[in-house]
């Protein structure tokens, strides 16, 4: 074995991340084996894994799940019943196939190919494309299920076997570049330390690579012979979701050792930079955390779909109501006057002659019995439901779900819409919610990452009470711009002397000297670093100056600090050979304090699991020395802990426990001794918050060797517990030791604004939308970032709700309620009093919020916050974020879109109506959690004011045109019922009926849905307050709903009086005969084909060639229809048998009923819209004459631009509208 050690690879170590310490190596004690079991068994943590004995699990209780995945919806046996009931779950989907149910009995007034056919054609296709999605689903599977991995058999022997094959204890072997092909546990590696690099981008979507490390009683496992006597037993916790925590033991040599996140291999991610794992199969299939973390994003449905089905309702209940006007209106006939037409009832045998000469016997007609006339009446009353069923639209599911995914594919492929630093465009992730896009009144956004780039830059720093470095900022520009403020430089001395008080800064904020006359700020942005995470300008730190300081022992431990307390690996460059270094780590911040350490003079070097390596600059001897610190213990960050510690010791032994963390945390923590410089570092924390820069404080203390064995005595006792206690043993141990620190200074680090933010932000709160900032931040760091992104302005009115220290230093609670709850009666009473026209900005501080969301204090809160059109909240955690969303939601009852880019963001966007994920450097977890992905936040804007608005228009006109022209024609049926008093005749052919919402009014519509704008997308975004009209539901309230009925049913009553009246005592055809059934309802219904599709011309703002062929398309569709169905033989065709060419085409009154009965259908509408755009016009209709005039006007001058001309008609027509009356 030693031979076989030799002949490894002597690789060099990178860590990125450690999970736990390098002490849990040694065995446990008794009294420790004995808490871990203690838990083991209990519910949560009764897996037991046979390592290297796969068979030991065939049967139960250790049979597990075979590796086989499965994403499919559906299977071959269960595709059919579960689709079905998936479609018939929809109101109208349903009453059609009870529709079809009836159409086999006798009770039907049509033919069951023409009730059947619609239903089987809009079924089919749902079920169609549920298919196609499964089959592709089970495709991507198969791929997966039948990818291979080198396995141990019972001989010893590795060969290749496929994922699907696998079986928990299986031992396998991973090489580089390959995917893990179930959870495993991590044995050795290429590595001599047993470490392993893995890229979970799969996973979280983060490109940083994580470090995996072995046990180090499992490194001997380093050959594949090595395997032949290897047994060994894992007894961990159940199968669960969470990707960031593993509690078991190993269970090996008669010895037990704990089991961490560190041992453990997800599925799905990816071994790089190393050449080979051994690995144990621990969980497999649908028990892997990547499997049960696949769980589907809760399901939307926009506010016009659930609309939508209460139209449904209002059809079907008039649809009753018909029938049951038929249905008495029927019976009464029967009572009363059916013994008047006796002669229309055959006596006898109830013989009655066939249309080919023959004789049939038939019972007595139940529809029509005198006799029975209740029995009649319900009959009548079912055949009433079926005949009248056009009224509900059975293709509007199925358009606008075509719609929808025509729109998503527009959406994402907007050319506009594609960010060529990161290659991505813009992703609609789901198609229900496009026109909700339209209809947004509030924006809930996370700062980092999403509003600014999460690319972080060293900028400056306080050591010792003194400040270091000194540049504008993007923020400082951007809020000088917008507050037309200016800034100041001023002189100062780089003398290399500096005292103990000095507080040194370098611009100051003056809202004095700022010249309108250019409107902009005398600031001038600097160049560009040359380092990247780099833009640090102070010459007394630069270039070893820093060894000319007063306190030059703090000024080291800071940067040792700096270069020791993180979780990054040095990067070397292959292609740029150079003393320097990149870094990799979990943050951005620490690859900026790394590269910052370096330039300083402390670079770090290398690391392995117990080890960290400096190039330290020496001031004694004024060289560069190489240092090692040995690795005790890390102490990992949390959102909770907000601080981060390492426990080292140097080459002399000394122990030193190095901490960073949020200021607050930090100085809570200090000793007596140690807070010399709290008030000039407090005072600086101040400045460099205002400056918009993120800032963490530094500090550490030396820890005597029997304090720290005694601590780590007790934190590796509770490393070893198994149990949901562990997270609390663990915060207690850490709470233990991190204390009594002595406080070094804070380093200041900038996250630039991303591109075309502020614009973005004053587009949407122009379009009337109010904007929530959600951050951790300080409240001046966030105030500065709201004057920076524009969410704040200078005109806006502010208000500040913060509690008082007093009561919060002694914990009061009830007083900072009442204080809290004083501030916000008299914020509220001050927006009352300034009214609607004044602009207001909320800001809310930690402390203050959570007071404000509790029971007492939450509605006066949120009456307030809801008013305000910008509101920003500090000190928020991920949990706040998603109950800020909920209760907004809930109070306002108003759509809400929340946007963010990380982990802590997924709670919120998945409350929201609208969740839109920043596929930044956070990873993926928010991208693959929303509806809608952005590679920049600035892409937000179009996506709402141009998409947006286009879509919810768009499925408005499309659901209202559905409404209307299937009350157009539904209502003809019944008024031929009424006519023939109640006979039970049909009026139109039952192929015409099938035609009708299949064929010949859909393709129209659908392209009205897809193509439809009111405006250009350049008009929508230079008219943004245009977008108000979504949030506002101007097309598609109640009133328009109704009023899209009532032309329905005037143009009902249109198309039938004029076609009764005028054809039924007219001779119009040459050999004198009048219209009979078929030539009426042939007619009759050319009037409606035409009518419905001139109706949707004239609705449409936009036409297409597209547009074109599908309307006029669609009336010539019919007439070819009537040839080719004329011309089958008359017992197939029936009443249409050559109804064109021999009847209705040669008669010069088909042509021109047609043309009379068009033009006065759609009369109503025409003065309807002429009559609206004349005396009460609404923005977009304003704003369409400006367009149209804009194209006309030609006469001035044609080198002013388009923006140009449309702000002088934009300031004409405000001149006009403002103009006082006489």
């Amino acid at each position: 074995m030693a031979a076989a050690t030799s002949r490894r690879r002597k690789e060099k170590i990178r860590w990125s991340k450690l999970y736990s310490f390098a002490s849990c190596f040694r065995p446990l004690t008794s009294e420790e084996r004995l808490a871990g079991r203690e838990v083991i068994g209990q519910p949560g943590f009764s897996r037991a894994v046979f390592c290297n004995e796969p068979h030991l699990h065939d049967r139960k209780p250790y049979k597990y799940p075979c590796n086989n995945i499965s994403t499919t919806k559906y299977n071959v046996l269960s595709f059919l019943p579960r689709a079905l009931f998936e479609q018939f779950r929809r109101v109208a989907n349903f009453y059609f196939l009870l529709a079809a149910v009836f159409s086999l009995l006798s009770l039907a007034p049509f033919s069951r190919a023409s009730l059947i056919a619609p239903l089987v054609f809009v079924v089919g296709i749902s079920m169609l494309k549920e298919a196609v999605e499964d089959w592709h689903r089970f495709l991507q599977d198969l791929d997966v299920n039948n990818q291979t991995v080198k396995t141990r058999l019972s001989d010893g022997v590795f060969v290749d076997k496929s994922w699907k094959e696998l079986r928990v204890g299986d031992v396998v072997k991973v090489y580089k570049d390959e995917y893990f092909p179930s959870d495993l546990l991590l044995l050795s590696s290429s590595y001599e330390d047993g470490v392993c690099y893995v890229e979970t981008m799969n996973l979280d979507g983060e490109t940083n690579l994580k470090i995996k490390r072995c046990l180090e009683v499992s490194l001997c496992l380093n050959e594949d012979a090595e395997f032949n006597k290897f047994e060994a037993t894992v007894h961990c916790e159940d199968p669960n979701p969470n990707l960031y925590t593993f509690v078991g033991n190993l269970e090996f040599e008669k010895k037990s050792y704990p089991l961490s996140p560190s041992q453990l291999l997800l599925r799905d991610s990816k071994l790089r930079n190393t050449d080979y794992i051994y690995g144990v199969v621990i969980f497999s299939g649908h028990d892997t955390k990547a499997v049960r973390n696949s769980t589907r994003s809760p399901s939307k449905r926009s506010r016009i779909e659930r609309k939508m089905d209460h139209i449904i309702y209002i059809l079907f209940s008039m649809l009753v109501l018909l029938s049951l006007v038929s249905s008495i209106g029927s019976s009464q006939f029967l009572s009363h006057d059916m013994d008047d037409w006796w002669y229309l009832q055959l006596q006898g045998n109830n013989k009655f002659l066939n249309l080919d000469g023959s004789n049939s016997k038939k019972d007595d007609d139940d529809f029509f019995d005198p006799s029975k006339p209740e029995k009649s009446a319900g009959l009548q009353f079912i055949r009433s439901l079926i005949l009248y069923g056009y009224l509900i639209p059975i293709s509007l599911y199925v358009s606008i779900e075509v719609v929808k995914v025509l729109q998503t594919m527009l959406i994402n492929k907007d050319i506009e819409l594609y960010d060529e630093a990161t290659c991505k465009s813009v992703q609609a992730r789901t198609s229900n919610l496009n026109e909700e896009l339209g209809q947004v009144d509030m924006i809930l956004s996370d700062k980092t990452g999403t509003l600014t780039c999460n690319q972080m830059e060293f900028r400056k720093c306080s050591i010792a009470g003194i400040s270091y470095g000194g540049d504008i900022t993007d923020v400082d520009l951007a809020a000088s711009m917008r507050m037309n403020a200016d800034f100041e430089p001023f002189e100062y001395s780089m003398d290399r002397t500096d005292r103990a008080t000095q507080s040194f800064e370098l611009f100051e904020f003056s809202v004095y000297g700022f010249s309108a006359q250019n409107g902009n700020a005398r600031l001038s942005k600097t160049e560009e670093p040359v380092i990247k995470g780099f833009n640090f300008r102070d010459d007394r730190l630069m270039n070893k100056n820093w060894i000319h300081g007063t306190n030059l022992s703090d000024i080291t431990m800071f940067f040792r600090v700096l270069a020791l307390c993180h979780t990054g690996i040095p990067i070397e460059d292959d292609y740029h050979k150079t003393d320097k270094l990149s870094y990799e780590a979990e943050s951005p911040e620490e690859v900026s304090f790394l590269i910052a350490s370096q330039e300083f003079g402390f670079q770090f070097c290398r690391r392995t699991q117990s080890l960290m390596v400096l190039k330290e600059f020496d001031p004694s001897c004024m060289k560069e020395v190489e240092r090692e610190y040995k690795l005790l213990n890390l102490l990992e960050f949390s959102s909770s802990r907000k601080r981060m510690s390492v426990i080292v010791s140097n080459e002399d032994g000394q122990i030193l426990l190095l901490c960073k963390g949020a200021d607050s945390i930090i100085f809570d923590r200090l000793s007596d001794n140690g807070r010399t410089y709290k008030q000039e570092t407090a005072l600086h924390l101040l400045s460099y918050a205002e400056d918009g820069l993120r800032t963490l404080a530094f500090a550490y203390r030396e820890i005597e060797a029997a304090e720290y064995e005694s601590w780590n005595t007790k934190f590796t006792q509770a490393k070893a517990t198994i149990g949901p206690e562990r997270e609390e043993l663990l915060e207690q141990g850490s709470e233990m030791i991190e204390n009594n620190l002595i406080l070094l200074g804070v380093v200041a680090v900038e996250d630039k604004l991303q591109e075309g933010v502020p614009e973005c932000i004053d587009k949407l709160a122009q379009a009337g939308l109010k904007i929530w900032l959600l951050t951790g931040d300080k409240r001046e760091t966030a105030i500065n970032i709201g004057f920076a992104c524009s969410l704040l302005r200078p005109d806006m009115m502010q208000f500040h709700l913060s509690s008082s220290r007093e009561a919060e230093s002694n914990n009061e609670v009830k007083a900072m309620e009442e204080d809290i709850l004083q501030q916000i009666q008299s914020s509220y009473k001050l927006l009352c009093e300034e009214g609607k026209e004044a602009q207001f900005g909320l800001v809310i501080d930690g402390k203050a919020l959570e007071i404000a969301l509790s029971g007492d204090v939450k509605d006066e809160f949120l009456q307030l916050a809801v008013n305000c059109a910008s509101v920003i909240c500090c000190r928020v955690s991920p949990k706040q974020k998603a109950l800020i969303t909920r209760l907004v939601k809930q109070y306002t009852g108003r759509t809400t879109l929340a946007i963010g880019d990380g982990a802590n963001d997924v709670g919120m966007i998945q409350e929201a109506d609208i969740g839109v994920g920043i596929s930044g450097m956070e990873g993926m977890q928010a991208v693959m959690a929303s509806d809608f992905s952005l590679p920049q936040f600035r892409f937000l804007e179009k996506l709402l004011v141009v998409h947006g608005h286009w879509c919810y228009q768009r499925i408005s006109k499309m659901v209202l045109y559905f409404v209307y022209k299937n009350v157009a024609f539904g209502l003809t049926l019944f008024y031929y019922e009424l006519y023939t008093s109640f006979s039970g005749e049909v009026l139109y052919d039952d192929w015409y009926m099938t035609m009708f919402n299949v064929i010949l009014t859909s393709l129209p519509v659908i392209a009205l849905g897809v193509l439809e704008q009111d405006v250009s997308s350049d008009i929508c975004l230079q008219f943004p307050a245009l977008y108000q009209q979504g949030p506002r539901n101007i097309h598609f309230s109640w009133s328009r709903i109704v009023g899209w009925m009532l032309n329905g049913v005037v143009t009902s009553l249109v198309i039938f009086l004029a076609n009764i009246y005028i054809l039924s005592p007219t001779a119009w055809q040459q050999n004198g005969f009048v219209a009979d059934i078929g030539s009426l309802g042939t007619i009759t219904y050319t009037c409606i084909i035409w009518t419905v599709n001139c109706q949707i011309a004239l609705i449409t703002s936009h036409f297409t060639w597209i547009q074109h062929l599908s309307i006029w398309g669609s009336i010539l569709s019919w007439y070819i229809f009537l040839l080719v169905y004329g011309a089958l033989p008359p017992n197939l065709s029936g009443n249409a048998f050559h109804v064109l060419i021999e009847v209705i085409g040669p008669a010069p009154l088909y042509w021109m009923i047609t043309v009379l009965v068009v033009i006065v259908s759609l009369l109503p509408y025409f003065i309807h819209i002429v009559i609206q755009r004349s005396f009460y016009p609404m923005d977009d209709h304003i704003i369409q004459e400006m367009e149209k005039c804009f194209e006309k006007d030609d006469v001035r001058d044609d080198r002013m631009s388009f923006s140009q001309q449309m702000q002088q008609k934009k300031l004409s027509i405000y001149r006009s509208v403002t103009k006082p009356h006489k």
